[in-house]
């Protein structure tokens, strides 16, 4: 099930939606407004980071970012 993001024209509210159906009407939840722009979302992904090394680096305190390198 797609969730959007949308924008508010009229509040200036930034909010999700759940839309099960593509002729659903979405409304802003805070004005209820139907001048709303759908928002470019992005989407996660879920991986594993390589191992650096066991030291721990200075400034962020991880073992496998780019600045421990």
């Amino acid at each position: 099930m797609p969730i959007y993001e949308y924008f508010c024209l009229k509040c200036k509210k930034e909010f999700e939606e759940l839309v099960l159906n593509k002729e659903e009407e979405v409304k802003c939840p805070a004005c209820g407004s139907k001048n709303l722009e759908r928002k470019f979302s992005t989407f996660a992904t879920q991986g594993l980071e390589k191992n650096v090394g066991s030291k721990s680096c200075s400034s962020c305190h991880a073992t496998s970012c780019k600045t421990c390198r």
